[in-house]
């Protein structure tokens, strides 16, 4: 080899610091390119990550690449928007409450009553004093407190002071002073037992009670409804829904009435009422279900007729109701063409066949709305609600269906479409099946679009199984992102949504092979395992659940034709273990 010239030598060590500075600043040219400032948060708006946006007074991080949607704002979403540092920070206090009166008074208690405040970005919570010490606090919605357990013939001074979310606090009421009514002799008398309790209501998951009314020497205040010999809910009127309850289960109900001195009436006589199965069709529905998708498309699995899904799944949704042109929120729904060929020239009557044959088996048929590309128009209340529930109707009474599956990724008017549920239900009976497939982000806050249409919907859904994939890193129950695609995923977004869904209503959904979804794909023994994990707290990963939830309703895969493609071994593992369990 020829030695280089010295100079030549100097000149090249000297120019390597310089090349390593200008490739480092060429690597970080993306990363700077893409971060910006986007103004005010606003929905359907594509956002990168480390954007930067302004909501409610202060500014957030977007941590995640997404297209945002209503009911996505950063405050509900964590696992998608930080609150930085550097942000503007909430510290306007609320507006004092106004016109503090007792509007209730007993010897033993006093309820208080005001005007609500007003802050620039939301009360949270009103805070009572009697005098400087503080007796109790409601939330930011509520405006009224009683406070109980008082001397009789005494008097007391409130006031009330209301917070917002960064802990500000606003100045105080005004003070009142009340005097507690004297007692000239303890009132000892119940009140008389509830006569005529009656069953008016059943669903797969509440029983709804009637009786007639107590009656008492002072005054009857409310009454405690058991369900066996656990107290369900105390209600003030003559009826109550009992909710939360399993699928096709028989449970007995008493009712007691009581009054402001604490007596207590004997209880009813128990009445008994069986859940439902969750709809007709030829039987009940099992207490822990599975769900399956069928295509009614052609894409990379495989193509098969309704009567070729196997025995294992409990509920079957067809996917999906196409939106109708012609009318503003109708829907349709006809077996796809090239599906149809590929088949052997597979007929809307030949579905229909096999639909019944299925319901003759016990099985649950449902249609589903939405999906990754569909959606459904009710943006409008008038005519937009009348011709969905009409046209849904229509087909559910065409092809014998037990009702619907809400897979709208896409954004929905939670008011309208909580309307047309509620009046296809009324027309279907008590054997609608309403079943959910929220995205994993659409469970990670109690105040989504999805939880508005879950508690609007409670008392007559099935089950909501979420989309447990495509999802990136979500927040568990103890606030630690944990990635898609592990037994802690399912189990600690599971135990997330279950402080605001009951048991016996969430399902865990998942693709059934790694090519059906663009991640988050576990193996039927993972899902095996966090079914055992949330129901008998036995083979988890390293989140451990906060509680048991023997009730915990099942699975669901997307889809039963991507199953297909390995012999039904999703089908053919999870099913047994759903039979196992509690």
């Amino acid at each position: 080899m020829r030695r280089m010239p010295q100079q030549t030598s100097k000149g090249i060590r000297r120019g390597i610091p310089v090349l390593l500075i200008i490739a480092l600043l060429v690597a970080l040219l993306p990363s700077l390119a893409f971060a910006a400032d986007r103004g005010a948060w606003a929905p359907n708006v594509a956002y990168q990550a480390n954007d930067t946006v302004t909501y409610g007074g202060n500014t957030y991080k977007a941590l995640q690449a997404h297209t945002s949607l209503v009911g996505w704002e950063p405050p509900n979403v964590p696992a998608l928007w930080q609150q930085t540092q550097g942000g503007t920070s909430d510290t306007q206090a609320p507006t004092a409450p106004g016109n503090l009166n007792a509007s209730g008074i007993t010897s033993s208690s006093i309820t208080l009553q005001w005007t609500a405040s007003t802050d620039n970005v939301g009360v949270t919570e009103y805070v009572i004093y009697q005098g400087t010490a503080t007796v109790g606090s409601v939330s930011g919605s509520t405006l009224i407190f009683t406070h109980t357990g008082l001397t009789p013939d005494t008097t007391y001074s409130y006031s009330v002071k209301a917070k917002d979310a960064a802990g500000n606090v606003s100045p105080s009421s005004n003070t009142i002073s009340v005097k507690t009514n004297a007692v000239s002799s303890p009132d000892t008398q119940a009140p008389s037992t509830p006569a005529n309790v009656t069953v008016t209501g059943v669903t797969s998951s509440s029983v709804s009670l009637s009786w007639t009314a107590s009656t008492d020497n002072v005054g009857v205040t409310g009454y405690d409804v058991y369900q066996g010999t656990n107290l369900a809910l105390s209600v003030t009127g003559t009826s109550a829904t009992v909710s939360g309850l399993s699928a096709g289960t028989a449970y007995t109900f008493k009712v007691a009435a009581k009054d402001a001195a604490g007596n207590v009436s004997p209880q009813s006589t128990a009445v008994s009422a069986t859940t439902t199965g969750g709809g007709g069709g030829g039987g009940q529905l099992p207490k822990h279900t599975l769900t399956g998708y069928w295509h009614n498309f052609i894409n990379g699995s495989s193509n098969i007729k309704l009567s070729d899904v196997p025995s294992q799944y409990d509920i079957i949704a067809l996917s999906f109701a196409e939106m109708d042109p012609a009318k503003p929120g109708g829907v349709t729904f006809n077996v796809n063409g090239p599906l149809s060929n590929a088949l052997g020239g597979y007929s809307n009557t030949d579905l229909i066949n096999d639909i019944q044959a299925k319901r003759a088996q016990g099985k649950k048929v449902i249609l589903s709305i939405g999906g990754e590309l569909g959606n459904v128009n009710l943006d409008n209340a008038t005519p937009n609600v009348a011709n969905f529930v009409d046209s849904m109707y229509g087909l559910i009474t065409q092809y014998g269906l037990d009702g619907i599956d809400i897979d709208l990724e896409n954004g929905m008017n939670v008011t309208n479409l909580t309307s047309a549920v509620r009046q296809l239900q009324a027309k279907v009976g008590s054997g609608f099946i309403l079943t959910m497939a929220p995205q994993t982000i659409d469970m990670q806050s109690p105040n989504t679009t999805y939880m508005q249409l879950y508690n609007n919907l409670k008392d007559i859904t099935t089950v909501i199984n979420v989309q447990y994939y495509n999802s990136g890193c979500m927040l568990g129950r103890d606030g630690k992102c944990y990635s898609q695609g592990t037994i802690d995923f399912l189990t600690a977004l599971s135990d997330l949504t279950l402080q605001w869904v009951e048991p016996s209503q969430l399902g865990i959904g998942v693709p059934a092979t790694s090519g059906a979804a663009g991640g988050g794909y576990v193996s039927p023994t993972v899902v095996n395992n966090a079914l055992k994990c949330l129901t008998n707290g036995t083979d988890c990963g390293t989140y451990k659940p906060v509680a048991k939830y023997p009730d915990f309703r099942g699975a669901m895969t997307w889809s039963i034709n991507w199953d297909k493609t390995t012999n039904y071994s999703f089908a053919n593992t999870v099913k047994p273990l759903l039979l196992t369990l509690p």
